[in-house]
């Protein structure tokens, strides 16, 4: 009986443990997730700004170890983004060089970085990363940009 016992007791043990592990590798996927955009690069093609063409313009975004950077028409700029499971996106705050912007390129640049510090969650479909507000109103668009060799 005391064996029976025994046996019963490792056989919980271990379908505690197996449960354990069921919940630890779901909640892995939790919380922030920027490898998921880690290592890609992309170049601005859609806004939401209607009287500028981003096609005009140098705008790009870099992702790696955490940190964005890129060209904003007329500077570069970097700073540290995140992003969650559940698509949750979020930067700042970014330093940029200071290079004078006038005309419609420093238009686009302000634009640019106000949209892009106002962007609450994130979707990539194929080739495209889409930047959404917090209304879920997409407001920034890339093309991915290939990996130099």
């Amino acid at each position: 009986m005391r064996r029976r016992r025994h046996v019963e007791c490792l056989w919980a043990l271990a379908l505690s443990l197996a449960a354990g592990l069921l919940v630890t590798a779901a909640l892995a996927g939790c919380g922030t997730d920027e490898a998921a955009l880690d290592g890609t690069s992309w170049k601005l093609v859609r806004w939401n700004e209607t009287a500028l063409d981003p096609a005009d313009f140098t705008i790009t975004a870099d992702f790696e170890d955490g940190r964005i950077g890129g060209t904003s028409a007329v500077n570069n700029y970097g700073g540290l983004y995140e992003t969650g499971a559940d698509g949750a996106f979020s930067v700042g705050p970014l330093s940029s060089t200071m290079m004078a912007g006038t005309g419609d390129a420093g238009r686009a640049e302000r634009v640019y970085l106000e949209l892009l510090e106002a962007a609450a969650s994130y979707e990539v479909v194929g080739d495209t990363l889409t930047l959404f507000d917090e209304s879920g109103d997409p407001v920034l668009v890339f093309a991915s940009v290939p990996a130099a060799d």
